[in-house]
């Protein structure tokens, strides 16, 4: 077995190996990598390695505080006139902080902020994310997670601008997915002799399986068109598929990224626009199922090539294998 290891970190003890196992886990090895390292080898930029590996950590950091905020929510709703829980308020206040002070970030989009947070002048990034996704998950302990892209330039922006797009999922066990652009690596939470968090690559060059066995659809099925509910029911009756929606789009995203099939939240009549948001959500999350070789479409096009002057927007999103995706637009164009 081959290790990697950093001078300053520490050894993992004997036995931690990460065995990569199935379809669209990526290239199997028994090589033990870290997240800064692959970051390293891959070339990304000193400053994106720096602030992609700062993210990770932070997110642990944050977990810790968790169990103090699980209940209760804001006095004021967020800008779209919904509900904060404690546990947003903190989380977004505690992400943005501590972005800030790596200073890399110049401005930070959140879904929880009602106007951009100005950081350093000079620095070269630009931050959207959802810090909290499926908040309403919180109160029943089911995963929720946090989604972030990262740009060079000032928002509103297409997709095609990412440098970077991850998404941190805290379930069972927490892991840590991202892409630079050169493919989609997932890492876990992990830790060494000494009982310190290590991220550990546990799956690189991820694919998704094609033609894939699991759905999530957002919405009131009462809502959706009959051409998308049409397609819904083939997903059921002629791809013998699975149902698999929890409330929290970074787990069902992965459910799909692991096991292949397709995510949606399409236009309802309620939603003409959708529901999820252009740039927090949809645009980092289409980064890293295309860099899978999987595909978006926000019903135009790819996710990727969507733009709106509203950087609160919503879309309507599909994404997952390329076969799934080619047929529900055929499905509703």
């Amino acid at each position: 077995m081959m290790l990697i290891l950093h001078q300053d970190e520490k050894q993992p003890r004997e036995g931690n190996t990460l065995q990569k196992q199935g379809d669209g886990m990526g290239k199997k090895t028994d090589e033990i990598v870290t997240l800064s390292q692959h970051l390293k080898r891959s070339g990304v930029d000193p400053d994106l390695r720096r602030l992609i590996t700062s993210f990770a950590f932070v997110a642990l950091d944050a977990q810790h505080q968790f169990p103090k905020y699980l209940r209760g929510t804001m006095g004021e709703p967020n800008k779209y006139g919904e509900a904060v829980a404690r546990l947003d308020e903190w989380v977004n206040g505690y992400l943005c902080d501590r972005l800030i002070k790596t200073g890399l970030v110049r401005k930070i989009y959140s879904e929880e902020l009602k106007e951009p947070l100005l950081g350093h002048g000079g620095a070269p990034f630009v931050v959207a994310m959802d810090p909290l996704d499926g908040s309403s998950n919180i109160v029943s302990n089911n995963a929720f997670g946090t989604i972030v892209g990262i740009y060079r330039e000032d928002l509103p922006q297409k997709g095609r601008k990412l440098v970077a797009a991850f998404y941190k999922l805290y379930g069972p066990v927490n892991t840590f997915v991202y892409t630079a652009g050169s493919g989609t690596h997932e890492f876990v939470k992990h830790y060494d002799g000494l009982g310190n968090a290590q991220f550990l690559l546990l799956g690189e060059n991820i694919r998704i399986p094609e033609p894939g066995e699991v759905f999530g659809l957002g919405g009131d099925p009462m809502d959706w068109s009959q051409a998308f509910l049409r397609f819904a029911k083939d997903l059921f009756k002629k791809e013998r598929m699975k149902a698999r929606y929890s409330g929290t789009f970074a787990a069902d995203f992965s459910q799909v990224l692991h096991r292949g099939g397709i995510f949606a939240y399409p236009s309802t009549k309620k939603s003409p626009r959708g529901k999820l948001r252009l740039f927090y959500e949809a645009q980092p999350m289409a980064f890293i199922m295309e860099q899978a070789g999987g595909a978006s479409w926000s019903g135009s096009g790819s996710l990727l090539d969507a733009v709106d002057k509203d950087v609160d927007a919503r879309v309507p999103l599909y994404l997952g294998s390329k076969a799934l995706v080619k047929k529900v637009k055929k499905a509703l164009e």
